[in-house]
């Protein structure tokens, strides 16, 4: 077994606060995204629990036992970076037999070195060496190498960047499956990308400004939002954001809209944002009735499956999705519905999703 476990972890470089105050408890064996965009503290978690990176504050817990002074070949713990980390005088197979030696029987070794070389697609690059490999083939290197020792907890930082992207998708799926072969492994998988993150992980971290700013499913970040920021940084195309006062018993939205089927919103606030994902929102005719928002197309992209259009409102720019049939053009008129029982309000001052302490992870 091996769970993960950050109590009030924090990281500072001088001044600076790389990490500040994050907890998080992991189950056995589960699969951790953690997703946030560029110089969020991501890396910088990551290499605290490996013990690349000392803890300023906090605590570590592998299987509840504290490893903040563990070197980290004692963690028992692999890594995989963008930046590969391979041993350039070594061959392939040498790089992927080394972490092996001392642990397992020549054959043993043998064995599993064939079935990583199979799964990532190395088997006719195994005498070369770093130098001779392309970026490609030196990420799945590395990836194999890290994946070879199943070690109570994996982890990876980008470790896709640097395929194209109908290999990403083939490896994504094996690094998964070696995770769920591996069963007690905790995996924590550092990415920018959330088509990653959804594709791979059991529950994903959204990260930013140092903080951890929600823990949760998919479902749980895709329709309950903890912060705008939340919203707004999962799904392609973004969440909307309609600036709206209450009153009248509802919300009311520019152009004199009064939405009335929103859930009962908790709280004091009366300036709020309202979030409304592009699919769930419905394309109409103009003319409809006045729980709709007019609009006009400003432009239609056809994406294969489906249709992004982007419609200029009152209440400012709005994406919307329909399927690969929609033929709206540029300049119509339309009415927009909005799926009101969906609709995540958030308190414009804070942030927060109304009803929730915004200061909480």
């Amino acid at each position: 077994m091996s769970s993960l476990e950050l109590r009030n972890v924090t990281k500072h470089y001088g001044p600076v606060v790389a990490v500040d105050g994050v907890n998080f408890a992991s189950e056995s064996g589960e699969f951790i995204a953690l997703l946030g965009p560029s110089g969020c503290g991501k890396s910088s978690t990551m290499r605290m629990i490996a013990g690349l990176e000392k803890v300023s504050g906090g605590e570590i817990l592998f299987n509840g036992e504290r490893v903040n002074e563990l070197p980290p070949r004692d963690r028992n713990v692999a890594l995989a970076f963008e930046s590969y980390a391979l041993y350039s005088p070594l061959t392939v197979r040498d790089n992927l037999t080394l972490p092996l030696r001392g642990h397992l029987s020549d054959t043993e070794i043998d064995a599993r070195v064939n079935e990583m070389a199979n799964r990532f697609e190395l088997s006719d690059i195994m005498d070369r060496k770093p130098a001779h490999l392309s970026g490609g083939q030196s990420q799945r290197v590395s990836l194999a190498r890290a994946l070879i020792r199943e070690p109570r907890v994996l982890l990876l930082d980008e470790p896709l960047s640097h395929l194209d992207h109908r290999l990403r998708t083939v490896i994504r799926a094996r690094i998964r499956h070696m995770h769920d072969r591996m069963r007690s492994t905790t995996t924590v998988y550092v990415t920018h990308d959330q088509e990653e993150a959804i594709a791979l992980a059991d529950r994903i971290i959204v990260m930013n400004d140092a903080t951890f700013q929600q823990i949760g499913t998919v479902d749980e970040l895709w329709n309950r939002p903890k912060n705008l920021f939340v919203g707004g940084f999962l799904g392609d195309p973004a969440m909307n954001f309609i600036d709206a006062e209450r009153q009248d018993g509802g919300i009311r939205i520019q152009g004199d809209t009064l939405l009335n089927g929103i859930n009962p919103v908790c709280g004091q606030a009366k300036s709020v944002a309202l979030g409304v994902r592009p699919d769930w929102i419905t394309i109409g005719p103009d003319g409809a009735d006045g729980a709709a928002l007019p609009g006009r197309v400003i432009v239609n992209e056809f994406q294969g499956d489906r249709c992004v259009v982007t419609v200029d409102t009152p209440a400012g720019q709005m994406k919307v999705l329909a399927d690969e049939m929609y033929d709206g053009a540029r300049e119509d008129t339309v009415s927009l519905y909005i799926d009101q029982s969906r609709v995540v309000v958030f308190d414009r001052a804070s942030g927060a999703v109304v009803g929730e302490n915004p200061a909480a992870n």
